[in-house]
């Protein structure tokens, strides 16, 4: 992604901000959907994620993200089908709650949380010399989730062509993708994000995705 990307400032909202940090889990999801499909993803969308994930100290809310909504557009068009204004995509949105699901168990594993912080921190030097999209960025993205949260009875089990989930680095790209939506989904928790918010509190949510359409 571009180091010119403007800032764009969302509103200092709680509500606006979960919202955005819930478009970072489902378009993890989405990816994930794209990749075992397809074998393609959308580059803005990617570039997004994957920036996200090797950035463990970003100097604002609005860095994480690339500063610009647009960035997270289609998970913010997955949380559309959330909220039942577009078509859900059923197993886009299993991916994304089952994201959910294994951030809050890692987020109760200290030991895997540190683990899992030392790992970044070398992934973030290798991001500094190659570019956070790198091959060798991305495979040390998937051993990370690897070590770390495919240790995990919850699973993700993720459906697609097998001939593509089995081609070369297509199971480091998805474990990225992953690992991606758990970074998004711990933002999500710190901001004030909760699973039972998303039963209760739909209308909050539409108000926050107006505010971002």
């Amino acid at each position: 992604m571009s180091s010119t990307t403007p800032i764009h400032r969302v509103p200092e909202t709680p509500a606006v901000r979960q919202a955005l940090a819930l478009a970072g889990v489902f378009q993890s999801a989405s990816l994930v959907d794209e990749l075992a499909r397809t074998g393609q993803v959308e580059p803005r969308a990617w570039e997004t994620l994957i920036n996200a994930t090797v950035d463990t100290d970003p100097e604002s809310f609005e860095a994480i993200y690339g500063g610009h909504p647009n960035n997270l557009r289609l998970g913010l068009d997955t949380l559309e089908a959330l909220v039942g204004r577009k078509q859900a995509n059923p197993v886009v949105l299993r991916y994304g709650f089952s994201l959910l699901l294994l951030m809050n168990k890692l987020r109760t594993d200290q030991a895997m949380m540190a683990n899992l912080g030392k790992q970044l921190a070398h992934v973030q030097g290798q991001a500094e010399h190659f570019g956070a999209t790198h091959e060798n960025v991305i495979s040390s993205l998937g051993e990370a989730y690897q070590a770390t949260l495919s240790t995990l009875k919850t699973r993700i089990v993720v459906q697609g062509d097998p001939s593509l989930l089995q081609s070369r680095m297509m199971p480091e790209r998805v474990r990225a993708c992953l690992l991606g939506g758990i970074r998004f989904g711990l933002l999500w928790h710190q901001q004030g994000g909760r699973r039972w918010k998303l039963m209760f509190q739909r209308k909050a949510l539409r108000r926050a995705l107006d505010e971002l359409s």
